[in-house]
């Protein structure tokens, strides 16, 4: 089911639309998607107009992540193309840089050299990085490692200008891949703290573990890496396979 934005895009009535089930939301212009983006993160965005203009389409998917566009001809398919991923890349998932403390100037160089779509940032970066690294375009995974429940204070400054926010144990002396696993009672608090962002879950996901985070936090992404590996930095098909599967089946639903 989809909701039509435009007829009436009143923010109170918006939210009353969500807090019925609707998900989904059909918006015929960018100033729609906006909207719609900033008064409800986690909605699904639909961009329906069959005729858009590129910066539009532009904008639509760098910078508020939708994917889903209505076309009724071959040249509007050919312009959703070129203005979202190179042809070459349709169908694959986005390759994101993680960084660490690197200066803004030093990763635009390593996006324009390498064709990052976005970038992980570890470390000290505020508003005013993500949002710059946004208007260039990318997606930006603001990055907040948690110990404790006062870790979680620092959710809502990180969330400003993040397209997702990855909630991660806190490992002395490490930023990330260490396999530990973040305790599922501080996770599900952070889900709460994040409930208009979008929010990525990692630390110790397995095959075996993944569905009981997702049904008690309910996260929009969950990352993975040691936990599909059957050596330190080998993956292992038929665990990720695994993995794939089970978190398919246990994605929520509506």
């Amino acid at each position: 089911m989809l909701y039509a934005v435009k007829c009436n895009p009143e923010p109170r009535v918006l939210r009353a639309v969500w807090a019925g089930g609707v998900r989904h939301f059909d918006c015929a212009s960018l100033p729609e998607i906006a909207l719609v983006r900033r008064v409800l993160p986690r909605a699904e965005l639909h961009f329906m107009h069959p005729v858009k203009a590129r910066p539009a389409i532009r904008a639509a998917f760098h910078q508020y992540g939708v994917t889903d566009f209505a076309l009724d001809s071959k040249d509007e398919l050919e312009k959703i193309l070129q203005e979202t991923v190179r042809a070459e890349l349709v169908g694959t998932p986005p390759v994101l840089g993680v960084f660490v403390d690197a200066p803004v100037d030093e990763l635009l160089r390593i996006r324009d050299r390498v064709g990052l779509a976005g970038a992980q940032l570890h470390g000290d970066y505020d508003v005013k990085v993500r949002e710059r690294l946004l208007r260039e375009e990318m997606l930006v995974w603001s990055v907040v490692r948690v110990a404790d429940e006062r870790d979680l204070e620092r959710l809502a400054e990180a969330a400003a200008g993040a397209s997702v926010v990855l909630v991660e144990p806190q490992v002395a002396g490490a930023h990330g891949g260490t396999g530990a696993a973040l305790p599922l009672d501080l996770a599900a608090l952070a889900r709460e703290r994040l409930s208009d962002a979008r929010m990525a879950l990692a630390g110790g996901l397995r095959p075996d573990t993944v569905q009981r985070a997702i049904a008690l936090v309910r996260p929009d992404i969950v990352d993975v890496s040691s936990g599909v590996e059957s050596a330190p930095g080998v993956k292992d098909a038929d665990l990720l396979a695994r993995f794939l599967e089970v978190t398919r089946d246990a994605r929520p639903r509506g």
